[in-house]
């Protein structure tokens, strides 16, 4: 998830809040959920409450200290961009080296943490989304297109690494969450690279696909059209039951239909449909997981 999720203003000067701002808080805490929603759904609703906050917890460290880490090593870029110039470092309120410091301590904070609390697996998936997000998916930006396709991966590892923390295991569920994260990423991304088109283009992201507007409408389509039966996967496998199936369907039924809105002709504005569907989708479909899997 790339969305901005802090809006700096002139007055919010001061270092803790410029810290605070390094680590997208939004998209960070949002990423906590996901993860302790995961967790919650592989025990079938009975996850020990410290579990939950220990997954919780350590996900939202870690998650924190990549998205700093992520500021560092584009910060030149964010100086130019029109969107994020104004985040901590290229404002001057927070120095490169000190976020370097910042961002590598709350990383490896996490994972430790996680190892301690839940276990090696958990902890591992940790250090390899966080290895993916940085030593793929960012040098990868001003490459090729395939940095999309490769930075869902970190993207839907929180579902996993929540997964494991209540399951113990990449089992079929764990599969299933990380394929219905994955999926739910692309049009989510896809949908915002249109928008940013191009402040991206000013520092040369390559996050547009070959053909375009074209190709986008193609793409969104066909990744909301594989995410609604995915996202069926709970039920199939005895985790949620009718209640979560019937919502699941509504709310991907909704997503696809913007998507095939925006192929039809693709605008800033149906783009920008697209991804605030995201932005609705997945809350709601964690909340349906949540609620019917307490229910059962």
């Amino acid at each position: 998830m790339d969305l901005e999720a802090v809006t700096t203003h002139p007055e919010a000067t001061s270092r803790p809040r410029a810290f605070y701002e390094l680590t997208k808080p939004g998209i960070a805490g949002y990423v906590m959920i996901t993860a302790g929603v995961s967790a919650v759904v592989s025990a079938r609703g009975e996850l020990p409450m410290a579990t939950a906050l220990h997954t919780m917890a350590g996900v939202g460290l870690a998650t924190a200290g990549a998205l700093s880490l992520n500021q560092y090593v584009e910060r030149e870029a964010d100086a130019v961009m029109h969107r994020t110039r104004r985040r901590p470092i290229p404002t001057g309120r927070v120095q490169p080296m000190e976020a370097l410091a910042f961002g590598s301590g709350l990383l490896l904070t996490g994972i430790v943490y996680l190892a301690l609390t839940l276990g090696a697996l958990p902890s591992l998936l940790t250090a390899a989304s966080g290895l993916m997000y940085h030593g793929i998916y960012t040098p990868l930006k001003t490459r090729s297109y395939l940095a999309t396709l490769a930075g869902a991966v970190p993207g839907a590892l929180p579902m996993l690494i929540g997964w494991t923390a209540g399951s113990g295991a990449i089992d079929p569920g764990g599969a299933a969450f990380f394929l219905i994260g994955y999926l739910w990423q692309l049009p989510h991304v896809l949908g915002l690279a249109w928008m940013l088109r191009e402040d991206y283009a000013r520092v040369g992201f390559t996050l547009i696909p070959p053909g375009g507007a074209r190709s986008i409408g193609a793409q969104m389509v066909a990744s909301t059209a594989l995410l609604v039966p995915m996202s069926w996967a709970p039920t199939l496998l005895g985790y949620t039951g009718t209640p979560y199936l019937v919502g699941a369907t509504l709310l991907g039924a909704a997503f696809l239909a913007s998507a095939l809105d925006a192929a039809r002709e693709m605008t800033d504005a149906r783009a920008r449909k697209v991804f605030f569907a995201s932005l609705l989708y997945q809350p709601f479909l964690l909340g349906l997981m949540l609620l019917d899997t307490i229910r059962l």
